[in-house]
């Protein structure tokens, strides 16, 4: 009966967003009819440069020098002192997000040697002013090509102390620079590690992962346009919530879990959503969980029993989810992703058929899967949206 129920609304909502992908769709060659060592952009760009207003040798001296101020070279920090996470280098204020392109960093192997992080599917919940527990919903493969059915979901990339890790992401439309958006759309902790530390290094965003869908094993063997279809996308700035900042691993922060990313190509001069073809509005209405319907997560799963390499989705109407006392209320669905999907982002049909990106998935059980959590995107995630668009509006 709850299949049947929910079968409308998840039929719209599934056909909704393949439309949308299908009908922008790459603005270039399909990436598979692409040869294999050419990204689908091809203009060089220069190490630190950015999309955008800003130039280049701006970003590239604002780079060298808030790590100067922090005694770093830039030059070193390319060859490999990135890797030193002393507490005293590790970078945590908002205002001191750095992540300087290193060409070639995130080969097909090391993207494949990525793990979910630790942050992802931890969280203990409260139950007071939490709806029961969702039963799971199996968690469905999407289709492939991806950047057919799913363009604008993709994997996030970064470095952390404990070694390379993995989210989700979706891009999101600009306002100031509409059809050219840069954004992409994610959870907090997928680019800073909140109380215990700072800002994650060497983010990368890779839309429409490993586009048709191969196994590890077939990986093993892809072509580079296989495994990033669309290049990669470097975060030349990011921001999240200062309640993650300042508290975020802790069940008070959770419901502030999210972040902007804005990126530039590794290779390559046009914007994300022209390359791509394809972004999505943001829905900073916060609409009550009873009043959001049908909703869907994207993402790729990395934790057991999924392996990172495939791009899956959950459908189920929204509930209540609380983390602690006084702190916004989340929403939880019934899914069987894991860690890896986190930051990936949560869909609904607005009344006008629009599509739009209305959470991002950010907790799920200990100890065991059966839902996903995301938070609220109220006025305080639009004012994170805003400033990254801002930022960059010159």
């Amino acid at each position: 009966m709850r299949s049947i129920r929910l079968l409308p609304g998840l039929t719209a909502l599934a056909a909704a967003l393949a439309l949308t992908a299908t009908a922008c769709g790459p603005t270039e060659t399909p990436a598979a009819d692409k040869p294999a060592d050419k990204p689908a952009a091809s203009t060089p760009a220069e190490n630190g440069s950015g999309s955008g207003s800003d130039s280049g040798s701006d970003l590239t001296k604002d780079i060298a020098g808030k790590l100067k101020k922090h005694g770093v070279d830039l030059d070193k920090w390319k060859d490999g002192d990135w890797k030193n996470w002393d507490k005293d280098k590790w970078l945590r204020e908002a205002e001191d997000f750095v992540n300087p392109v290193i060409d070639g960093l995130w080969d097909p192997a090391r993207m494949q040697s990525a793990k979910s992080p630790d942050p992802t599917i931890t969280a203990q919940a409260g139950s007071s002013g939490s709806d029961p527990v969702p039963r799971p919903v199996q968690a469905q493969r999407e289709k492939t090509p991806y950047h057919r059915y799913a363009a604008p979901v993709g994997k996030i990339f970064f470095d952390s102390p404990e070694g390379s890790m993995v989210c989700s992401g979706t891009i999101v439309k600009d306002p100031r620079h509409p059809g050219k958006s840069n954004l992409v759309w994610t959870a907090g902790h997928c680019v800073h590690a909140g109380k215990k530390g700072g800002w994650y290094r060497n983010i990368t965003f890779v839309p429409a992962f490993n586009d048709l869908g191969k196994s590890p094993a077939a990986l093993r063997n892809a072509k580079p346009y296989e495994v990033y279809p669309y290049g990669q996308y470097w975060a030349d700035w990011a921001v999240t919530s200062g309640e993650w900042i300042q508290s975020g691993g802790t069940n008070q922060a959770w419901p502030y879990d999210y972040a902007v990313l804005h990126v530039q190509p590794e290779r390559g001069g046009k914007s994300l959503e022209e390359t791509v073809g394809v972004a999505l509005p943001v829905d900073f209405s916060a609409p009550a969980p009873s009043r959001a319907g049908t909703v869907g997560a994207w993402g790729y799963p990395a934790a057991p029993p999924y392996n990172g390499m495939i791009m899956h989705k959950c459908l189920d109407r929204a509930t209540r989810l609380t983390t602690a006392p006084a702190t916004p209320t989340m929403y939880r669905i019934g899914c069987t992703m894991t860690g890896g999907s986190s930051g990936g982002g949560w869909f609904r049909v607005l009344p006008n058929g629009t599509t739009a990106l209305v959470s991002n998935t950010s907790i799920g059980p200990a100890g065991r899967n059966g839902w996903l959590a995301g938070p609220q995107l109220g006025k305080g995630a639009k004012a994170a949206h805003e400033m990254v668009s801002k930022k960059f509006a010159r």
